[in-house]
């Protein structure tokens, strides 16, 4: 049961208009309104600033002078916080609220904003991070939207999106909204430790870029397809800012080729640091650049597209598969050499 509580010098006639579900208090100073649930045999629908709104046009329309009216609402029931929440994202509004707000309210990010709170301690920076629908404070930028963060994840599941197993899909659908069920939680915890490398791997990407279209023979000339000049990109670490704009599933396909140097349990086969700045750098210069550079001479302008074309995806794997039989195999020669050195010692 919920009740509203207007206070007023002429509520007599006010109450007279809302006889069904009104009580004057014995001062006539105050009215409150009372609105049943369904369960109490109530059909006033979503409770919201319209019941209220109704009172007053129907007392306008009497002619009522309602210049001191003024409104205080109370909630008499046990309401937990998760539960004001719904109420709050039913209410009536011109602008749909969106997924992501919808399951921040549900507290379903919770597992992320302490991991990356403990990262920021580590790494002593700051995540510039949009959880929900206009934010305070939380810049505009694709990048910093958290479910950017969750696409960057996704990309390394090696298990969940492998060409090699007889799932259906090869590679992640950077193109959909991740939905958070219990079991989408506990798949994206046990991703959680390999953030950070998704980060690291987008932010030098982005640098490679600026390096790539800031040279001076390329000035004034950017012979890259969706990337514009005249904007800015912030990216989801608070040091990495950039002059340019890039579509904010850029770095995706090159994540992506990533999840190969991965073993089931998401462990690096060989360390991360060993070989992830060549890595990068043999991806942009064979593959992707070369790949940007084909689709503007195309005149192919759309970056989603661009960054969605399974074709550049599917080679970007077989690279980083074929990348990492070299390493496995120059790992094994080396051993074999320092074990023949032992044996001749």
């Amino acid at each position: 049961m919920y009740h509203y509580f207007v206070t007023s010098s002429r509520l007599q006639d006010l109450c007279s208009s809302l006889v069904s579900f009104a009580t004057l208090d014995k001062n006539k100073t105050q009215l409150e309104l009372e609105v049943l649930e369904a369960c109490e045999g109530g059909s006033d629908g979503i409770i919201n600033g319209g019941h209220t709104v109704l009172a007053f046009e129907q007392a306008r329309n009497y002619k009522y002078d309602l210049t001191e009216a003024r409104v205080k609402v109370t909630i008499h029931i046990g309401l937990t916080e998760d539960e004001a929440k719904d109420i709050a994202l039913a209410s009536n509004t011109s602008a749909p609220v969106d997924a992501r707000s919808k399951v921040n309210a549900r507290g379903d990010y919770k597992f992320l904003k302490q991991f990356l709170a403990q990262l920021e301690r580590e790494q002593k920076t700051k995540f510039r991070i949009a959880y929900y629908q206009n934010q305070s404070g939380a810049p505009k930028s694709p990048q910093c939207n958290v479910n950017h963060l969750i696409k960057l994840m996704n990309c390394l599941d090696r298990n969940k999106y492998n060409p090699d197993s007889k799932s259906r899909t090869k590679h992640p659908p950077v193109s959909n909204t991740p939905s958070l069920s219990e079991t989408e939680r506990q798949r994206l915890s046990k991703l959680l430790p390999l953030l950070s490398k998704g980060l690291w791997i987008e932010q030098r990407l982005f640098q490679v870029i600026e390096e790539h279209i800031t040279k001076p023979k390329r000035k004034g000339v950017v012979d890259l397809a969706s990337i514009d000049p005249r904007k800015n990109t912030l990216l989801p670490d608070s040091r990495y800012s950039f002059g340019f704009s890039a579509p904010a599933d850029i770095a995706m396909p090159i994540v992506a080729a990533y999840r190969v140097f991965l073993d089931e349990q998401y462990n690096w086969i060989i360390p991360f640091d060993d070989f992830a700045e060549d890595f990068l750098q043999h991806l942009w210069n064979n593959y992707y650049r070369k790949y940007l550079v084909s689709e503007k001479l195309a005149l192919n302008t759309v970056g989603s597209k661009i960054c969605r074309n399974p074709v550049i995806w599917d080679n970007l794997y077989v690279s980083a598969q074929s990348y990492l039989n070299q390493q496995l195999l120059k790992m094994v020669s080396s051993s074999t050499k320092r074990e023949e050195l032992k044996l001749v010692n």
